[in-house]
């Protein structure tokens, strides 16, 4: 998002800032014909930083004004939240809601203390640097209200956690994350324009009629210390190689559904799992390229599967990639290429996914006129669908702190597919970010 203005505010003890973002977008159903607005929201964030001696203070709010009100939620608090989290006022028109609150500070060594910066607070905490599609940067659980539609930062769901960073060498730190706060991915609700439905994320038992089947509330963990997520990323420059080694132990951001048959039909009912990831990633420039590559292996990956017996789920470990090649040799132009691939380990027959899962991602943007105009496009594939998402956009700066666009989010494909399920769901999308 574009930097605000700066207020500063400075007293005898600390110094001040004020900044925010206000953010304007319209989308409306194609075909245009349709006269159906999607939505017609307001998004206000406001931002305010304090100096407190040595560390600052961090807090960012968010308010939120839709005045069509189709994407939900419908309730005051989703169940994906913790006690810890969660806005103070939802609902399909409104939000209010406190987005980030933390401290920064640092510690230098002295007796047995070792150097190291921390942030104490709710945050987020990005690992990896993929387009479109995660593998690494799964710390953070997601809003789906809109599907992958909302940029990252916005989409991302804050958690309180602690946050340490330790230098090791003049060129690697650690960094120790410890994050009690029990916040799951927010999903789409049933009615809503990205409600999931494809078979490859929810299960549908067999025939029955909708009467026969029962959803029940997730069985969700609560306790602070024994349901805590722990991370570990170490990070390091080798010549010219950006480099980390990650590890997380978590409970998965989304909840297993598992079938119970009854004699009244079926009872699903949403469990989250623990699972732990163990990955990396390195990126170097290369000339005019610059070449990415992520790799995560989850130990439990929960899927889908036509065999009932063991709740309609099979658990099986799961190797995760992201190769990308990033290309910027015209002025003002990139172009970037990534191949996404997913493996199954000890596949069964029955599961609803392919055991080896293949996407592909290209990027191209281009900056005009003193770099007032862009232009760009990110398509998104799936291989083994056939499906996929483009998404065009024109944007202008018509200020230093103002910036106008138009785009178009254009789902293809099988409804079955995992772009292909929202394929009723193409929109023209016009906005406006003012920074203050």
């Amino acid at each position: 998002m574009m930097a605000g203005a700066l207020l500063l505010v400075s007293t005898q003890a600390c110094l001040a800032e004020f900044s925010g973002t206000w953010v304007q977008e319209w989308a409306v159903a194609m075909p245009l014909s349709d006269h159906e607005s999607q939505k017609f929201e307001s998004v206000i964030e406001p931002q305010w930083r304090q100096e407190l001696g040595e560390s600052h203070l961090t807090a960012r709010f968010r308010v939120r004004l839709d005045s069509v009100g189709k994407l939900g939620p419908a309730v005051q608090k989703p169940e994906n939240y913790s006690f810890l989290n969660g806005p103070w006022f939802n609902n399909e028109r409104a939000e209010l809601s406190l987005r980030e609150l933390y401290v920064d500070g640092e510690q230098y060594g002295h007796d047995y203390l070792p150097d190291m910066e921390w942030r104490l607070g709710k945050q987020q905490v990005v690992w990896g640097q993929a387009d479109g599609l995660k593998v690494l940067d799964v710390v953070n659980p997601q809003s789906y209200r809109e599907f992958i539609l909302d940029q990252f930062e916005d989409s991302r769901i804050p958690l309180w956690m602690v946050n340490l960073t330790l230098p090791v060498t003049d060129h690697s730190a650690l960094q120790i994350l410890w994050i009690p706060d029990t916040t799951y991915h927010e999903l789409a609700e049933t009615g809503t324009p990205y409600q999931m439905t494809s078979p490859e994320l929810v299960p549908r038992p067999g025939s029955l009629a909708a009467q026969q089947v029962r959803l029940f509330a997730p069985d969700k963990p609560a306790n602070f210390v024994k349901d805590s997520d722990v991370g570990l990323r170490y990070a390091s420059f080798w010549e010219g190689w950006d480099l980390t080694i990650n590890y997380l132990y978590q409970t998965l951001n989304l909840p297993v559904l598992y079938q119970h048959r009854t004699a009244q039909g079926v009872d699903i009912r949403p469990e989250y799992e623990r699972s732990h990831l163990v990955g990396g990633s390195a990126s170097n420039v290369l000339g005019d390229f610059t070449l990415r590559a992520e790799v995560g292996y989850r130990t439990d990956t929960y899927v889908v599967t036509r065999d009932t017996s063991h709740g309609g789920i099979a658990q099986q470990a799961e190797i995760a990639s992201v190769i990308g090649l990033d290309w910027q040799g015209l002025s003002n132009t990139l172009i970037s290429g990534q191949w996404f691939q997913s493996h199954l380990f000890n596949y069964q027959q029955a599961t609803v996914r392919d055991q080896s899962d293949h996407s592909l991602s290209l990027l191209i943007r281009r900056d005009f006129v003193n770099e007032t105009w862009r232009a760009e496009c990110l398509a998104l594939h799936s291989l083994n669908n056939g499906d996929g998402l483009m998404r065009p956009k024109l944007s202008h700066s018509l200020l230093s702190a103002l910036e106008v666009w138009v785009g178009a989010d254009v789902f293809y494909g099988n409804h079955e597919g995992i772009y292909g399920q929202f394929d009723q769901q193409d929109r023209l999308v016009m906005g406006l970010e003012w920074g203050f």
